[in-house]
C-alpha cells in the first residue's frame, strides 16, 4: 500500500512538472507550445486579409525543423545562385520568414523616419536586397534603389536588425540561395 502511494505521488510530480516545463503561446500572429524556452511541435502562424479575416499563413514543426504549409503567395522571378553564377528564374517554394508577412511586419515597423528626411520633406519606398542561403541565412545587405536623407540607412539598419528566421527558397527538393527584395516605404502625414 505505501509503495503504490509513493508511486502514485512520483507519478503526479512528475505530470506536474512536465504540464510546467510546457505551456501554450497563442498571439494574434501565432501559436504553439513553448518548452525550455524554446518553439516546440508545430506552430501555425497567422495573416490578415483586407477585410481583417485572420487566415492561416504557415505551419512549421519546430522540432522537425520543417514546413508544413504555407499560404501560397505571388509568383515571381528571383536570382538563384546556381553552380556558382547568379541566375534569374522561378522557384518551386520562395523564401518565408518564420511566422509570415504579418510577423515579419513587427520588425519592419520598427523604421524611423530620419529627422533630415522629414525636414527635406522626403518620400518614397526604399529597396533593400540581401541573400538569404540555404540555411536560412540572410546577409549581404545592400540598398538596391534608395531617396537619400537618411532613409536608405535607416531602411539597411531596420533590414539587417530582422531576426535570421528565413525558411530558405527550393528548387525541386534543394534549398537554393536567392536575393530576396524588401520595400520600405517612407510616407509623410498629411
Amino acid at each position: 500500500m505505501a509503495r503504490s502511494l509513493l508511486l502514485l505521488l512520483f507519478f503526479l510530480c512528475c505530470l506536474s512538472q512536465s504540464s510546467l516545463a510546457q505551456r501554450v503561446r497563442k498571439t494574434e500572429y501565432e501559436s504553439g507550445m513553448i518548452e525550455k524556452g524554446n518553439k516546440v511541435g508545430v506552430w501555425e502562424y497567422y495573416a490578415y486579409t483586407r477585410d481583417g479575416t485572420q487566415v492561416l499563413a504557415q505551419k512549421y514543426d519546430h522540432t522537425q525543423n520543417k514546413l508544413m504549409y504555407y499560404r501560397p503567395v505571388e509568383d515571381r522571378v528571383y536570382q538563384i545562385k546556381e553552380n556558382n553564377a547568379w541566375v534569374n528564374g522561378r522557384v518551386d517554394q520562395p523564401p518565408l520568414f518564420m511566422g509570415g508577412d504579418a510577423l515579419l511586419g513587427t520588425y519592419v515597423s520598427k523604421l524611423n523616419y530620419p529627422t533630415m528626411a522629414q525636414d527635406k520633406n522626403v518620400q518614397g519606398k526604399v529597396i533593400v536586397t540581401f541573400v538569404i542561403d540555404t540555411l536560412g541565412r540572410a546577409s549581404d545587405h545592400h540598398v538596391l534603389l534608395g531617396i537619400g536623407a537618411g532613409c536608405d540607412e535607416e531602411a539597411l539598419r531596420v533590414a539587417k536588425n530582422i531576426p535570421q528566421q528565413w525558411i530558405p527558397a527550393r528548387r525541386g527538393s534543394h534549398a537554393v540561395p536567392v536575393v530576396y527584395e524588401m520595400p520600405f516605404n517612407f510616407r509623410l502625414k498629411p
